[in-house]
């Protein structure tokens, strides 16, 4: 298999978040398995290496050193998580400017939960500064994260904020796990985000959770994962019309044979069509997804 043969529906599916938790990975390592990631057969498969604002003067560090040079030829692709308010969105941009760094997706939470259209303006003032000052490209996405649910219908406010980020073409970031079970939403809350991004057009990436293929409970934890394709099939499921409780029941199949078979009646080109919404997910493991597709005979066998 060489670095083109990963098949469109799955290229660039995974972010690659090895140094947030659950893998907690060295910043070292992390970055030289990034490295190896995207020189690999595998290369297609892996998208931008997430890092926190945080953190960027220490990824600098590690991309300057001695045991860096030579290994990093093109500059590194990061996608940088804002810690703080749309005020911290700008020195974030600055720092990804060095040339060491290719920024390739911006993302931050909306945490103001009294006013999330206002806190959503506020973000899309932020970027929309950072563009007209030549700071930010303006084909870099920016990934909002709207507050969770926890199973409750979705207020005016939390679809006044979606409403704000789709009129200037914003992005959503929908969490799907975490480290204990509140943090992972159920089926139908996951759901009813999937359908509110698509009937505003809204481009979205998932964070955590998402480390297998299929829906499953974890038996070191016992939590209940989400697998990525079920939220590819459940994307392409509410495209095509389904309603909100088919697209949930496709979210809770974890019949391997079910979900290969619901892959092959979609096809190649509705499930990369469905990709133009579902841009990736976050997963602080390449090879797991990688083995999850090997394993379900949907990569060219080597």
């Amino acid at each position: 298999m060489d670095a083109s043969a990963i098949p469109a529906p799955y290229r660039r599916l995974v972010d690659d978040a090895a140094i947030f938790p659950p893998g907690d990975a060295p910043l070292p390592e992390a970055v030289a398995a990034h490295r190896r990631h995207r020189s690999s057969a595998h290369a297609d498969l892996v998208g931008g290496f997430v890092v926190g604002d945080a953190r960027l003067p220490e990824l600098l560090e590690v991309l300057r050193s001695d045991d860096a040079a030579g290994a990093a030829g093109e500059p590194l692709e990061v996608s940088v998580v804002v810690s703080g308010g749309a005020g911290a969105m700008e020195p974030a941009v600055r720092w990804s400017a060095s040339p060491e760094l290719r920024l390739v997706g911006l993302e931050i939470a909306l945490r103001d939960e009294a006013d999330l259209a206002h806190n959503a303006r506020r973000v899309v003032t932020a970027a929309d500064q950072l563009v007209a000052s030549g700071h930010l490209e303006d084909d870099v996405p920016v990934y909002v994260e709207p507050p969770r649910l926890y199973g409750a219908e979705p207020g005016h406010t939390w679809l006044a904020a979606l409403d704000e980020l789709a009129a200037m073409d914003l992005r959503l970031k929908l969490r799907t796990g975490g480290l204990d079970p509140d943090a992972f939403p159920g089926s139908a809350e996951l759901a009813t985000c999937i359908e509110a991004a698509l009937d505003r057009e809204l481009a979205f990436k998932c964070t955590a959770g998402l480390h297998h293929a299929l829906r499953h409970r974890a038996s070191d934890t016992g939590f209940e994962h989400h697998g990525f394709l079920n939220v590819l099939l459940a994307t392409r499921a509410s495209l095509d019309g389904a309603g909100p409780e088919a697209v949930a029941a496709t979210l809770e199949e974890r019949d391997a044979a079910a979900v290969r078979a619901a892959l092959d009646e979609a096809g190649p080109d509705a499930l990369a069509s469905a990709r133009r919404w579902f841009t990736s997910f976050g997963s602080c493991s390449v090879h797991e997804p990688l083995e999850d597709l090997a394993t379900l005979g949907l990569l060219p066998d080597d």
